[in-house]
């Protein structure tokens, strides 16, 4: 028996190797991970399978109450059996993938048994394939990740080599025979197979483990990162405040540089390659675009790959991400090495686990842009909009008519009214029909031409059956004021277009002026930002440009025109259909 039971666990030490050697395969791994679908099941049948059969061949022949061990078991004899292991890989494939796989493995290794023959040939078969069905029902409520399932697989494990005990005695022919077969491997196998059963499925644990201690690794490294960044990326993507958030991102990681881009440029780009890869540039490389333009990640593992425009850029494998605001690419995130070996399944876990958080932040920042933007467009409804010139000069006015034109000062009143009663209802709406903006429009006019007869000419031309089309509240009015306010010198007489009319199914919005134009310099940052500026900030523009953003997507546009001393013309398309974006 003591013979036995150390030619035993020779036989096992061998599967247990073998074993290790597939732990460390990523391969084996991944098939460890994702044991559900057929593919996959598949391959554990055939993995486990073949521990089976490895098993029946690696055995330790008995016959005659004689042990003969041999480098490789092809046959047994009649009168002789089998003393192995095969048990084993049954129960640990059937434990792993449920009754599909169970049934699977315990066909291979049952049939494999009954192919080499000897008296136990049939009893041990039957068993085998018993075993994976048993265990295989077992495994759909067995947890691998559990600390107490390499017990539990144990006590399964000696349940199934008794149950194949009691199988040989049931079956075996000759009796006597069978009974002392039993009393020479019973307990060697029993043993062995529940230590080698408790070891392989440590080494399977410590795969889920392993996994779990990176997973909890990245996490940390991932909070720690978003923890760092928050304040940079709510600030939106900007140049300054990408510039910390990648230096805090390369710290963190094992990547060669950092990059971040918008949609149009490089925003910014630490570490290597950084002498060409510079802020407000151009996209140095087509990868980027790519990511930009499909909406996926791409890793590039070579060069040739990135093609970056620099012949001698040092970075040689790359993982770009998209950056998502409301399932809208915005920008890229960009993970560089010198050396493509770095570029391994952990980074490229980490690096979509970052790319989730500041999409993230980058939601938040954008929710919180629209809340000031909604206080704000508040507040100038509410306050700005009316401006305190504004409403002192008509009470003015009014008060100057009440004595000479009493009719004509009525008429400045309703307006008044109207005027208010639109700032009102435009601050609780999001949307309003075409005619309320135009009557906010024509009553600041009214009033403003009372005070300044002759010194504006207003021409409207509204096609009637947009009337009743939805669009944001202070689209107009705001347009038309600034033309008033700024665009003509006090001793000259402007002209001020406001049309609206249908081109390709969507409503065209124009305010045209003939006065003193914008500097080319403040052009392009009208509508985009505020600006410091004594003649105005551009708050208004910048509003009315964000909110239609905001509401329609890219079904929008927002346009502005405008040359030195021959006027201003802002175009706004909106779509007919409401369409949202």
């Amino acid at each position: 028996m003591l013979a036995l039971l150390s030619l035993m666990l020779e036989r096992v030490g061998i599967l247990l190797i073998v074993a290790f050697i597939l732990s460390r395969m990523k391969s084996f791994r991944q098939v460890i991970h994702h044991e559900h679908g057929i593919a996959v099941k598949a391959t554990i049948i055939v993995i486990f399978g073949a521990f089976g059969v490895i098993s029946n061949y690696t055995g330790v022949e008995i016959g005659h109450g004689m042990i003969t061990s041999k480098d490789w078991l092809t046959n047994v004899d009649n009168t002789g059996a089998i003393a192995n292991t095969r048990i084993m890989g049954v129960v640990i494939g059937g434990l792993l993938g449920g009754p599909f796989v169970g049934i699977g493995v315990g066909l291979i290794a049952g049939l494999h048994r009954l192919s080499l023959g000897g008296f136990t040939a049939v009893a041990c078969s039957v068993s085998t394939i018993s075993a994976g069905i048993v265990t295989g029902f077992l495994g759909k409520r067995f947890k691998i990740q559990e600390s107490s399932a390499p017990l539990k697989a144990v006590v399964i494990g000696i349940l199934m080599e008794c149950f194949q005990m009691g199988i040989i005695l049931l079956l075996a022919k000759p009796f006597d025979e069978a009974l002392h077969l039993v009393k020479i491997i019973a307990f060697p196998m029993i043993a062995i197979n529940g230590f080698g059963t408790l070891l392989f499925l440590l080494i399977i644990q410590d795969i889920f483990q392993q996994q779990e201690r990176t997973l909890a690794l990245q996490t940390h490294k991932a909070l720690s990162i978003a923890n760092q960044t928050l304040p940079f990326f709510r600030q939106g993507l900007n140049i300054d405040s990408c510039a910390k958030a990648a230096e805090i991102i390369l710290t963190w990681t094992n990547a060669d540089a950092i990059s971040i881009t918008n949609q149009h440029q490089v925003l910014a780009h630490v570490g290597a390659g950084a002498d060409h890869h510079l802020p407000s540039g151009i996209m140095a490389t087509e990868l980027t675009k790519k990511v930009l333009e499909q909406g996926r990640n791409i890793i590039a593992k070579t060069a040739n790959e990135i093609q970056c425009v620099n012949p001698k850029c040092p970075l040689e494998a790359a993982i770009v991400l998209p950056l998502k605001v409301h399932d809208k690419t915005v920008g890229t995130l960009k993970l560089y090495f010198t050396d493509s070996s770095k570029l391994n399944p952990v980074e490229q876990e980490l690096a979509e686990g970052l790319r989730k958080l500041i999409s993230g932040q980058l939601e938040m920042a954008e929710l919180e842009m629209q809340r000031r933007l909604l206080k704000d467009a508040e507040i100038k409804a509410l306050q700005a909009q009316v401006h305190p010139h504004f409403l002192f000069n008509a009470i003015n006015t009014i008060s100057s008519l009440v004595r000479i034109d009493a009719d004509q000062a009525r008429k400045l009143l309703i307006q008044l009214s109207i005027f208010f009663r639109s700032n009102l209802q435009g601050a609780r709406q999001m949307l309003i029909p075409l005619e309320k903006e135009l009557e906010h429009v024509e009553a600041y006019l009214t009033i403003e031409q009372a005070r300044f007869p002759d010194r504006y000419k207003v021409d409207l031309e509204i096609d009637p059956s947009l009337e009743k089309v939805l669009i944001p509240p202070f689209t107009l009015q705001p347009l038309v004021e600034n033309a008033i306010r700024y665009a003509f010198p006090k001793a000259k007489t402007g002209m001020v277009k406001v049309r609206a009319f249908k081109e390709d199914k969507k409503m065209v919005l124009h305010t045209e002026d003939d006065g003193k134009g914008i500097a080319p310099e403040l052009l392009e940052t009208l509508g985009n930002q505020t600006v410091d500026s004594t003649e105005g900030t551009g708050t208004a523009l910048w509003n009315i440009k964000k909110r239609i953003e905001e509401i329609y997507g890219q079904n929008a546009s927002f346009q502005i025109e405008s040359k030195l001393d021959n006027g201003t013309r802002v175009t706004i398309k909106l779509p007919l259909n409401g369409q949202m974006g």
